[in-house]
């Protein structure tokens, strides 16, 4: 018998059409005889229903409403009613990481300073 949590990813996996022949096939075979499993493609098919008629800016809007509204997506410490939702922060631009991050001039020196630092690095060791 499946868990929960595998019924939940295998009905996901059919609505969002994920599934090859044969799995579909036999998960059309188990919404027949598998109430929980029909029960679990229902209920996903009737929360994912609430995007079809949006415009994919707005269901991006709707996606991000309601998972910041989850509890477990406020920061914590400042109070459940005016805390700002953590969803909040992840649609802004991220920092980036790395030299790429630096950009311009200041990528090009460290670098170049990286490839000295090595270079002689190198000339040390054979002497």
């Amino acid at each position: 018998m499946a868990s929960e949590s595998d019924r939940i990813a295998r009905a996901g996996d059919y609505v969002l059409g994920l599934m090859n022949d044969m799995e579909r096939e036999r998960a059309e075979r188990d919404l027949e005889i598998d109430p929980a499993f029909r029960d679990a493609v229902v209920r996903l098919a009737e929360r994912m229903h609430v995007f079809d008629d949006a415009e994919p800016e707005e269901r991006w809007k709707q996606i991000t409403q309601r998972i910041g509204d989850l509890p477990q997506m406020r920061s914590s410490g400042l109070g459940d009613a005016g805390s700002p939702a953590v969803i909040e922060r992840l649609s802004q631009r991220p920092h980036g990481i790395g030299l790429h991050a630096l950009g311009g001039r200041r990528g090009f020196v460290v670098a170049v300073g990286l490839i000295v630092a090595f270079a002689l690095g190198y000339l040390a060791g054979k002497l």
